[in-house]
């Protein structure tokens, strides 16, 4: 048995997994995340967009017979389903068939669907393409969370990934702004604005589309899946180009790893490693997804309602406000990332959750005794999600990277689509009357209920999230085809790692 490619009766030994983590950060790994990362602007650019553009898709000579109760009640739960069930059957296609084939496969379904939802004439031609999109999307937090996380280094993969993930919140900022000047009547025709808002989305794609061709394969995906050779050509490329950049020679790697290669993972065995294997993380992604599902579901679902409701605030200056609350979404991830790398998984995880939740209680507080104005209330959700937006990034750090390999792209999408369901489907359907009566005790009693649910992932991270902070992903959670009889339920020394 020989190292680094050399394959012998179906078994491997390779340090790439090694060989990955010890590289400094270069040119190579910004491809990476222009190429894998901007697609969640493109998402918070499309969650926006519609649901600003809900009022105007509903006026007469908008080209499209819908109500507004449509586009926000149908259309956004088709939307919704199609995320979920788009991560379930990516999320088991990428771990089957590899992370570039679906990271490409979701971009065009996202991008097709999208296109054709800018030619819509009717109200079921809005939905089919709204669920389709949706699938696209949801096709895309499986493909790519893995494939980030297996080709950054564990130096610096919390912090990647919580920009990354955070970068949603830029494309919120965008569509609300481009909302507010794409709908006016006096730059675009009523029934064209609208459908300008799509077709920036899609060209937006193709940009990434374009740039994400040259993003390689997962060499971890390749080296367990039969194609060594393959992943120790992208590996060596990497590093040439790495040495190249920085104009110095890599440090020697760490150990190597024997696997037993295999074709694919059943869904029974993905289902034993998640619940039987790892119920205590299983428990953890559980709680960190609705958590977060339900603080974001109990402020931004009524967000419009609340401030035209009690503040008076025209619905065409709602963009505005939407806008800043996007901004402290964003800085949260970008200015506390360095943490959950150096402070570590633990204290930041539980922290931004408890906190969050903490800050929305006395949001909500101040809201029931009717002291906040418009601009104050926003000011309140920007420090409340600066801490929740660094929270909710980390659950999709966390799942990703506390399972094995094989079933990582699973893991996620099962995650996903558990925090996607409750916030879209339950969420709306608890806080829909709650933010849109008119009763300051309503409104506050959704404050309160995000803010418990958020309390409740902080103390279930603080017993049970995992130190991942700078390991290896092997180290985190042993690939199944290292060894028989699966991996102890807690972060473990690495016990097919060898120097």
């Amino acid at each position: 048995m020989r190292e680094d490619g050399q394959a012998s009766g179906g078994t491997v030994t390779t340090r790439i997994p090694a060989r990955l983590d010890r590289l400094p950060w270069s040119r190579w790994h910004w491809m990476i995340v222009i190429g894998l990362g901007t697609v969640w602007i493109l998402d918070g650019l499309e969650v926006t967009i519609v649901g600003n553009m809900a009022s105007r898709l509903s006026e007469e000579g908008s080209g499209l017979a819908i109500s507004s109760a449509q586009v926000t009640g149908v259309a956004a739960a088709l939307y919704v389903a199609g995320a979920c069930s788009g991560a379930l059957l990516f999320g088991w296609l990428t771990d089957r068939y590899g992370r570039k084939k679906l990271f490409l496969i979701t971009l065009a379904v996202y991008l097709g669907a999208t296109a054709m939802t800018a030619f819509s004439y009717s109200s079921w031609w809005f939905f089919l393409f709204r669920f389709l999109t949706g699938m696209g999307i949801g096709g895309e937090y499986a493909a790519i969370n893995s494939a980030i996380d297996e080709l950054i280094p564990s130096k610096y993969r919390g912090r990647v990934d919580l920009v990354i993930n955070g970068s949603f919140w830029l494309g919120a900022m965008g569509g609300s702004l481009l909302s507010v000047v794409l709908l006016d009547t006096d730059i675009l025709p009523r029934d064209v604005g609208w459908r300008v808002s799509f077709g920036l989305g899609v060209v937006l794609g193709l940009v990434v589309l374009l740039v994400r061709r040259h993003v390689p394969e997962s060499p971890r995906w390749m080296f367990i899946h039969g194609r060594e050779e393959g992943a120790e050509a992208i590996v060596a490329d990497a590093e040439r180009r790495v040495e190249r950049d920085t104009g110095k020679p890599l440090a020697a790697p760490a150990g190597s790893i024997t696997i037993k290669q295999r074709h694919s993972v059943g869904f029974v065995e993905i289902a034993r490693t998640l619940v039987r294997t790892y119920p205590r993380r299983a428990v953890l992604g559980f709680a960190l997804f609705v958590g977060q599902a339900f603080l974001y579901n109990a402020i931004t679902f009524g967000f419009g309602a609340i401030l035209a409701t009690f503040y008076d605030v025209p619905s065409g200056s709602t963009g505005y406000y939407f806008a800043v609350i996007a901004l402290g979404n964003f800085l949260g991830p970008l200015t506390l990332g360095r943490l959950f790398d150096t402070w570590g998984r633990r204290p930041m995880i539980a922290g931004t959750y408890l906190l969050s939740g903490a800050l929305l209680f006395v949001t909500a507080w101040l809201f029931g005794q009717e002291v906040l104005t418009a601009t104050t209330l926003t000011a309140c959700w920007c420090v409340v999600l600066f801490f929740a937006s660094a929270g909710a990034s980390s659950a999709y750090l966390t799942v990703s990277e506390i399972f094995p390999m094989e079933t990582r792209a699973m893991a996620i999408a099962f995650f996903y689509a558990i925090g996607t369901a409750a916030g879209g489907i339950s969420g709306p359907l608890i806080f829909a009357k709650l933010t849109e009566s008119g009763v300051v005790g309503d409104t506050v009693l959704a404050f309160s209920l995000g803010a418990a649910v958020m309390v409740v992932g902080g103390v279930v991270a603080l017993f049970f999230a995992v130190a991942a902070e700078r390991k290896s992903l092997e180290e985190i959670a042993t690939p199944l085809s290292a060894h028989a009889g699966g991996a102890p339920d807690a972060p473990t020394e690495p016990v097919s790692l060898r120097p």
